[in-house]
C-alpha cells in the first residue's frame, strides 16, 4: 500500500488493526499511548509524533518500507529496531 497523506496511514494502520482483531485499546495498551491518541491515527489528524506513529506500526507489525523506484510488491523488507532509532532521536 502506498501511503500519501495522515488519512492513508490512518486507514492502514485501523484496516490491520480489525485484522488482528485488537480493539483500539488493546492497540494503545502496546504502544503506550492513550485510546483516544489511536482513534486520532486512525481518523488520519495530522501532527501525530513520529516516533509513536513507528512504535504503532511495530505493534501492529506492518512494514516500512522507502522508495520510488521500487513497487511495494518487490521492496526488500528489512527489519528495523524502531525502539533504538527513537531512543537514538531523543539522546542528547
Amino acid at each position: 500500500m502506498i501511503i500519501r497523506s495522515p488519512r492513508d496511514l490512518g486507514a492502514a494502520v485501523r484496516a490491520r488493526r480489525k485484522a488482528l482483531g485488537l480493539d483500539q485499546a488493546a492497540v494503545a495498551d502496546r504502544v503506550g499511548v492513550s485510546r483516544q491518541w489511536i482513534g486520532s491515527l486512525e481518523q488520519g489528524k495530522a501532527g501525530a509524533e513520529l516516533g509513536l506513529v513507528l512504535r504503532t506500526l511495530k505493534a501492529l507489525d506492518i512494514p516500512l518500507s522507502l522508495g520510488d523506484d521500487l513497487p511495494a510488491s518487490s521492496a526488500p523488507i528489512s527489519s528495523v529496531d524502531i525502539d533504538a532509532i527513537v531512543a537514538a532521536a531523543k539522546a542528547p
